[in-house]
């Protein structure tokens, strides 16, 4: 007798006997694992490849992995009535990467990647100011405590303020971007946000990479290629993590991320993590988790308690 039908999204799981969050977390370990290594990609090119050949060759890699898939839904299932909100999404989606490159090429790795987890914390900020959401004293008084972190580890007036600022601008513009999809999933389809995305970016990286242009070495050439393949790879591991487990349940697991980035960075680039680095990373995180915590709880229907 046949076991009952798997559905079409969840062949091919490796971990399907597993539960469901359990499953999500593994997947969003493997994404931790994929986004650490192009981390440390991007970093090792930082000195030979300007940041806008880097997000461009990302950007470029990226549409080649979506096309097949557009292929097959159909080009007609790619238009759109709102091109404006894909632009805008592009502009902050594009602003974050450039930050974030130029960030991982001049900060220790540990410290790039724990300035840039603040995008949930400019998240609550834009939820408020353009989403329409309504944030109490809990939310907001542990939002000022993950930025009080972020100011640790930008250790104002040390040598690599302006590389730590554009870490924390990649933090902010990608919570932007982020907040532009959630405005765009009413009307428009999850393909076709990704789509537009990577033919807008691919298109607007390439005349700030024109500009700085330097013909890559063949390595290089080699680890751009990594960098594509293994930022497409982690995209598909985060969906396929929130496609079988709930959102805040494996979230926590990405911030493992952390870890691995220091162990990259110390392992191969030989940093070792400074304490302004672990205790301002430490506060960001306990931030964070606690608004998760928190969404949860009320997500579940906690019993009514007066307004946090």
């Amino acid at each position: 007798m046949k076991g009952p039908a798997v559905p079409n999204a969840l062949r091919g799981d490796p971990f399907l006997p597993l539960p469901g969050n359990v499953r999500g977390a593994l997947w969003l370990l493997l994404s931790a694992l994929a986004f650490s290594g192009m981390n440390g990609l991007i970093k090792g090119l930082g000195s030979d490849v300007h940041p806008f050949q880097i997000a461009f060759f990302r950007s470029l890699f990226g549409l080649a992995v979506v096309l097949p898939f557009v292929v097959r839904a159909g080009w007609r299932g790619m238009a759109t009535a709102r091109p404006g909100i894909h632009a805008a999404r592009a502009l902050f989606g594009v602003s974050a990467m450039w930050c974030s490159f130029y960030a991982l090429a001049h900060l220790p790795l540990a410290t790039a990647v724990a300035i840039m987890f603040a995008k949930p914390l400019f998240m609550i900020v834009l939820a408020v100011l353009f989403l329409g959401e309504t944030v109490r004293w809990r939310r907001w008084s542990a939002t000022a405590v993950g930025m009080a972190g972020v100011l640790v580890m930008l250790r104002p007036g040390g040598g690599e303020t302006f590389a730590a600022l554009m870490a924390l601008a990649a933090a902010l513009f990608a919570a932007m971007a982020f907040a532009t999809v959630k405005r765009m999933t009413a009307t428009e389809r999850p393909m076709v946000v990704l789509f537009w995305f990577s033919v807008l970016a691919t298109v607007g990286t390439l005349p700030p990479a024109l500009f700085v242009w330097r013909m890559p070495s063949g390595a290089a050439f080699a680890l751009l290629l990594a960098v594509g393949a293994l930022g497409s790879l982690a995209q598909y591991f985060l969906v396929r993590a929130f496609t079988v487990g709930e959102a805040t349940a494996v979230v926590p697991v990405d911030y493992l991320t952390l870890l691995f980035s220091g162990l990259i960075g110390y392992l191969v680039f030989a940093e070792v993590p400074d304490g302004a680095t672990i205790m301002g990373g430490a506060i960001v995180v306990a931030s964070t988790l606690y608004i998760v915590g928190r969404e949860t709880r009320l997500g579940a229907g906690e019993r009514p308690r007066p307004p946090d």
